[in-house]
Protein backbone atom coordinates (compact mmCIF):
# COMPACT_ATOMS: atom_id res chain seq x y z
CA UNK A 1 0.00 0.00 0.00
CA UNK A 2 2.77 2.25 0.92
CA UNK A 3 4.84 1.69 -2.60
CA UNK A 4 1.24 2.79 -4.15
CA UNK A 5 0.79 5.80 -2.34
CA UNK A 6 4.43 6.87 -3.20
CA UNK A 7 4.28 6.05 -6.92
CA UNK A 8 0.75 7.70 -6.77
CA UNK A 9 2.50 11.25 -4.86
CA UNK A 10 5.72 10.57 -7.67
CA UNK A 11 3.15 10.76 -10.69
CA UNK A 12 1.15 13.49 -9.29
CA UNK A 13 4.18 15.38 -8.90
CA UNK A 14 5.67 15.14 -12.13
CA UNK A 15 2.81 15.68 -14.24
CA UNK A 16 2.12 18.98 -11.92
CA UNK A 17 5.21 20.25 -13.08
CA UNK A 18 4.85 19.59 -16.48
CA UNK A 19 1.61 21.42 -16.75
CA UNK A 20 1.11 25.22 -17.58
CA UNK A 21 -0.81 26.68 -14.73
CA UNK A 22 -1.17 29.75 -16.45
CA UNK A 23 -5.35 30.92 -15.96
CA UNK A 24 -7.38 34.53 -15.47
CA UNK A 25 -6.43 35.81 -12.22
CA UNK A 26 -8.58 38.34 -9.97
CA UNK A 27 -6.64 41.98 -10.00
CA UNK A 28 -7.57 44.72 -8.58
CA UNK A 29 -6.07 48.10 -9.93
CA UNK A 30 -6.34 51.72 -8.64
CA UNK A 31 -6.36 54.27 -11.14
CA UNK A 32 -6.64 58.27 -11.12
CA UNK A 33 -5.35 61.13 -13.31
CA UNK A 34 -3.84 64.00 -10.96
CA UNK A 35 -6.55 66.58 -12.70
CA UNK A 36 -9.23 64.44 -11.42
CA UNK A 37 -10.63 64.54 -7.82
CA UNK A 38 -11.03 60.86 -7.54
CA UNK A 39 -9.68 57.68 -7.75
CA UNK A 40 -11.08 54.65 -9.37
CA UNK A 41 -10.53 51.17 -8.29
CA UNK A 42 -11.12 48.25 -10.94
CA UNK A 43 -11.68 44.55 -10.16
CA UNK A 44 -10.48 42.75 -13.52
CA UNK A 45 -9.19 39.44 -14.41
CA UNK A 46 -5.33 39.53 -15.55
CA UNK A 47 -2.98 36.46 -16.84
CA UNK A 48 -1.04 34.95 -14.07
CA UNK A 49 0.61 31.83 -13.47
CA UNK A 50 3.38 29.22 -14.58
CA UNK A 51 4.20 28.43 -17.46
CA UNK A 52 7.41 25.51 -17.99
CA UNK A 53 10.72 27.16 -20.09
CA UNK A 54 13.65 25.53 -19.94
CA UNK A 55 16.98 27.53 -20.27
CA UNK A 56 19.32 26.55 -23.27
CA UNK A 57 22.84 25.58 -22.06
CA UNK A 58 24.21 27.09 -25.43
CA UNK A 59 23.04 30.67 -25.12
CA UNK A 60 26.22 32.03 -26.96
CA UNK A 61 25.38 30.04 -30.23
CA UNK A 62 21.85 30.68 -30.40
CA UNK A 63 20.30 34.08 -31.97
CA UNK A 64 18.56 36.06 -29.35
CA UNK A 65 15.16 35.17 -31.16
CA UNK A 66 15.99 31.71 -30.41
CA UNK A 67 16.26 32.60 -26.39
CA UNK A 68 12.64 33.84 -25.64
CA UNK A 69 10.48 32.35 -23.26
CA UNK A 70 7.13 31.50 -22.86
CA UNK A 71 5.12 33.68 -20.53
CA UNK A 72 1.46 33.57 -18.58
CA UNK A 73 0.26 35.90 -21.32
CA UNK A 74 -3.83 36.65 -22.73
CA UNK A 75 -5.45 34.37 -25.28
CA UNK A 76 -8.45 36.21 -25.60
CA UNK A 77 -9.11 39.17 -23.64
CA UNK A 78 -11.47 42.24 -24.21
CA UNK A 79 -11.41 46.13 -23.94
CA UNK A 80 -13.95 47.40 -20.62
CA UNK A 81 -13.91 51.59 -20.75
CA UNK A 82 -14.59 53.43 -17.50
CA UNK A 83 -15.05 56.86 -16.56
CA UNK A 84 -13.33 58.55 -13.54
CA UNK A 85 -15.26 60.50 -11.69
CA UNK A 86 -14.72 64.57 -10.84
CA UNK A 87 -12.36 65.31 -13.71
CA UNK A 88 -12.51 68.75 -15.07
CA UNK A 89 -13.97 69.02 -18.23
CA UNK A 90 -10.62 70.09 -20.51
CA UNK A 91 -9.32 66.36 -19.38
CA UNK A 92 -10.74 63.32 -20.81
CA UNK A 93 -12.18 61.26 -18.40
CA UNK A 94 -12.15 57.53 -19.85
CA UNK A 95 -9.59 54.47 -19.43
CA UNK A 96 -9.72 51.63 -21.12
CA UNK A 97 -7.90 48.56 -19.47
CA UNK A 98 -7.67 44.59 -20.65
CA UNK A 99 -9.96 41.85 -18.97
CA UNK A 100 -8.60 38.49 -19.81
CA UNK A 101 -10.99 35.86 -20.99
CA UNK A 102 -8.75 32.82 -21.32
CA UNK A 103 -5.15 32.56 -21.17
CA UNK A 104 -2.41 30.87 -22.59
CA UNK A 105 1.43 29.82 -22.47
CA UNK A 106 3.23 31.75 -25.60
CA UNK A 107 5.44 34.58 -26.99
CA UNK A 108 4.83 37.92 -25.18
CA UNK A 109 3.17 40.26 -27.55
CA UNK A 110 4.33 43.80 -27.33
CA UNK A 111 0.99 44.89 -29.47
CA UNK A 112 -1.47 44.56 -26.25
CA UNK A 113 0.82 43.28 -23.06
CA UNK A 114 4.15 44.65 -21.34
CA UNK A 115 6.50 42.28 -21.40
CA UNK A 116 9.36 43.45 -19.20
CA UNK A 117 8.85 42.27 -15.88
CA UNK A 118 9.12 44.99 -13.02
CA UNK A 119 7.36 45.54 -9.68
CA UNK A 120 4.13 48.09 -9.83
CA UNK A 121 5.51 51.23 -8.10
CA UNK A 122 1.77 52.39 -6.81
CA UNK A 123 -1.17 50.55 -6.62
CA UNK A 124 -2.96 52.12 -4.41
CA UNK A 125 -5.33 55.53 -4.14
CA UNK A 126 -3.78 58.82 -3.35
CA UNK A 127 -6.82 60.48 -3.48
CA UNK A 128 -10.65 59.64 -2.08
CA UNK A 129 -11.70 56.37 -3.94
CA UNK A 130 -14.78 55.09 -6.24
CA UNK A 131 -15.43 51.49 -6.60
CA UNK A 132 -16.24 50.57 -10.15
CA UNK A 133 -17.70 46.64 -10.45
CA UNK A 134 -19.35 44.82 -13.12
CA UNK A 135 -20.56 48.30 -15.25
CA UNK A 136 -21.46 50.17 -12.48
CA UNK A 137 -19.83 52.86 -10.51
CA UNK A 138 -20.66 52.68 -6.58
Amino acid sequence: MTAIFLMSMLFGLACGQAMAFCIPTEYMMHVERKECAYCLTINTTICAGYCMTRDFNGKLFLPKYALSQDVCTYRDFMYKTVEIPGCPRHVTPYFSYPVAISCKCGKCNTDYSDCIHEAIKTNYCTKPQESYVVGFSI
